[in-house]
């Protein structure tokens, strides 16, 4: 009864609170690792057995990694080659780009029969020698692109470059008429390369300069072809000929070479007076487009009567540019060179020191005038002593009005206006001065030859005088020595 009766049992006493982990102690306690943590630990360290097992995944990453850092420099790479090569065929868009038929945007194929590109070796992508002969974009306005055309081509236009299509010959090849495949006439100049390359820098400047400039004065670039050792270049064609076939004929040939064919029988007409000043304007033209609207100043450096062309009107171009040189912009303008040119036409300081200026073409360019005054060559040994050098003869007697009319070419008949006579010498006169400081710019001599020469719609080579230059007219003729004038 007592034990049912005695109080209960105190509870039982709670277990006694956990005491507090000092800091120290933190710090030193071993971490665990974390049994669920996505990344295995790495090699040597297994906290759960101790082993030394490599893991795969930091194998993968540094190799996936420099994969990845290698394939992103070849595609840069092969972008940058994609686009350095697309660069000139934009550039070229009006046909320079090398393709078989010559026109732009077909694919690129070989020039000609023999699977050549057309091109140098060396010489970089796209078929325009821009800016390697000191010529650039910066520099020259730009006109349409010249146009590639097969060596078969202009084989077929030519009839095998046939003697009998000949129509010129030159230092470095000859010129053919011939028909492209669109019917255009045109004139295929073949150059012919010597041990030196020399036709090769010829061709190379006339294709870089050519295509690049664009003037009515002159002679304009269709195209042209390099194929292996072929180069050609395709010009417009100019049906006269050049200014040299009317002032200076070629004397008949023999009958034996007349037979067959080989040369023309009938000299070109006499060109009038009024004709020979539009001709003079012309030439003044082209070289005032070189001198003073092409910056650096283009010099021909091979100004002569043989390489200014004539349209089917007689208005006049200036051709043959493979000796073309590019002016300084300094303030003599001085480029000392090798000298190279025609004889007869070279200014003096030139011939003797080698340095050009724009002022040598000045120079050459009054001996064509002289020419276009006296009808003779700037040298003739067949001449009576003293007149073997056609400026050292003419420069007296240019200001001698007496000596001036006799001079003039017989061909003319008298049949000229003696005040245009007179101003025409004196510019004459002024451009083959021995000193190139006395010798005036090309736009002085336009602007001299503007007035006096009377354009009319279509020059023709008649003797019969123009009426308006009726006034102060000279007629002279083997009776009157010069002496008889009429107003």
């Amino acid at each position: 009864m007592a034990d049912a009766f005695s109080p209960p049992s105190p509870p039982p006493a709670p277990a006694p609170a956990p005491s507090p982990i000092a800091a120290e102690d933190l710090a030193d306690a071993p971490l665990a690792p974390w049994t669920f943590s996505p990344w295995p630990a790495p090699r040597g360290v297994n906290h759960v057995s101790g082993g030394g097992r490599a893991n795969p995944l930091f194998t993968i990453l540094p190799v996936s990694a420099l994969a990845i850092g290698l394939v992103l420099l070849v595609a840069v790479g092969v972008i940058l080659a994609a686009t350095r090569r697309a660069r000139p065929r934009q550039a070229d868009a009006g046909g320079s780009s090398c393709n078989g038929d010559g026109k732009p945007g077909a694919p690129p194929s070989s020039c000609g029969s023999h699977n050549t590109r057309c091109g140098y070796a060396g010489a970089g992508t796209g078929c325009i020698y821009a800016g390697r002969l000191g010529f650039s974009s910066a520099q020259l306005p730009r006109s349409r692109g010249a146009q590639v055309f097969t060596y078969r081509e202009l084989e077929r236009a030519t009839d095998g470059f046939s003697e009998c299509n000949v129509v010129g010959r030159g230092a470095y090849g000859a010129v053919f008429r011939g028909r492209l495949a669109d019917g255009t006439t045109a004139a295929i100049k073949r150059l012919r390369l010597d041990h030196r390359r020399q036709g090769e820098r010829e061709f190379r400047i006339e294709v870089d300069l050519l295509s690049r400039m664009d003037s009515p004065y002159l002679v304009g670039l269709l195209g042209y072809c390099a194929d292996r050792s072929h180069r050609l270049l395709v010009f417009e064609y100019m049906p006269n000929g050049s200014l040299k076939s009317h002032l200076h004929p070629p004397r008949p040939p023999a009958p034996a070479a007349a037979a067959e064919g080989l040369l023309q029988l009938r000299p070109p007409p006499p060109l009038d007076w009024q004709t020979r000043l539009g001709i003079a304007l012309d030439c003044a033209r082209a070289l005032e487009f070189l001198h003073e609207h092409s910056s650096p100043a283009v010099i021909h450096r091979d100004f002569n009567c043989s390489n200014v062309l004539l349209d089917h009107n007689y208005r006049a171009r200036v051709s043959d540019f493979g000796m073309a040189k590019v002016g300084s912009n300094k303030a003599d303008g001085q480029v000392v060179t090798r000298v190279l040119g025609t004889t007869g036409y070279l200014a003096p300081e030139y011939a003797s020191t080698g340095k050009l200026t724009t002022k040598s073409d000045v120079y050459s360019y009054g001996v064509v005038l002289l020419e276009l005054l006296t009808g003779r060559v700037p040298v003739d040994t067949q001449r009576p002593p003293g007149e073997h050098v056609l400026v050292s003869w003419a420069l007296p007697r240019l200001t001698n009005r007496q000596k001036l009319v006799q001079m003039v070419d017989p061909a003319l008949k008298g049949q000229f206006a003696l005040k245009d006579l007179i101003q025409v010498a004196a510019i004459a006169a002024v451009c083959v001065q021995t000193k190139a400081e006395y010798r005036p710019l090309m736009t002085d001599v336009v602007q001299s030859l503007i007035p006096i020469a009377k354009t009319t719609p279509a020059m023709s080579c008649s003797s019969t005088p123009l009426r308006p230059a009726l006034q102060h007219v000279i007629f002279m003729g083997p009776q009157c020595g010069g002496n008889k004038t009429s107003s």
